[in-house]
């Protein structure tokens, strides 16, 4: 079910009978006809092991489950919100960015040190997005929360993209990323901006970037 964008701070979604849908807590903002919203303690459609990969690394974010007849609005502490539509290919996304999510897409977890090595796991200590992230696979669509907008920059062989980890948001399709370090002669004569890392990513698929070096 496609999330239709009302401003660029709130979206609507239409439920219908027999499909579920996914958001996080707190994110409903008003609905119209018979709506249910209840707790989801196994994290959407990752099952149990989802849910304790998580919390063993204490990044669980409340999911609620939405599910009847009607339309809803979602937003969440005024952030923007980019609505990203998956065509059976995986998402990596933080679970904090998540706003909602169709309950046809499977989420999982995976572990950073996976993707990228140790310095995947060093990623996720320097930005604060922790040692596990979440993933959504299939079709359907996923609305995302940034500060201050989202782009989307295609990657492809031999066309490599470098985001400060703080700006990334999600990536998606067949992708390696390492951290390098960006130490210049900026930062040698003292007058950098502090950018001492970048996010190094390759291989075929697109990375979202949000306007902003904030975490949410």
């Amino acid at each position: 079910m496609p999330f239709r964008e009302i401003n660029s701070k709130m979206v609507e979604a239409t439920v219908v009978p027999g499909q579920k849908m996914f958001s996080q807590r707190g994110a409903m903002l008003a609905y119209r006809g018979e709506v249910a919203f209840t707790p989801n303690i196994q994290g959407g459609q990752g099952g149990m092991m989802s849910m304790i990969g998580r919390r063993m690394a204490n990044e669980a974010t409340p999911l609620m489950t939405v599910e009847g007849n009607g339309t809803v609005m979602f937003g969440h502490g005024g952030h923007h919100i980019h609505v990203i539509n998956l065509s059976g290919n995986t998402l990596y996304v933080e679970a904090d960015r998540l706003l909602a999510f169709d309950g046809t897409l499977q989420q999982g977890t995976m572990f950073m040190g996976s993707q990228g090595g140790v310095m995947g796991m060093v990623r996720g200590q320097v930005t604060g997005q922790g040692l596990f992230t979440t993933t959504l696979k299939g079709h359907g669509s996923v609305a995302v929360m940034a500060h201050g907008g989202v782009i989307e920059l295609p990657i492809a062989p031999g066309r490599d993209v470098h985001v400060d980890p703080q700006a990334y948001v999600a990536h998606h399709g067949d992708v390696r990323n390492k951290l390098s370090t960006a130490l210049g002669w900026r930062e040698m004569v003292g007058r950098g901006s502090g950018e001492g890392f970048q996010l190094e990513l390759s291989g075929n698929g697109a990375v979202y970037v949000q306007a902003s070096e904030e975490k949410l």
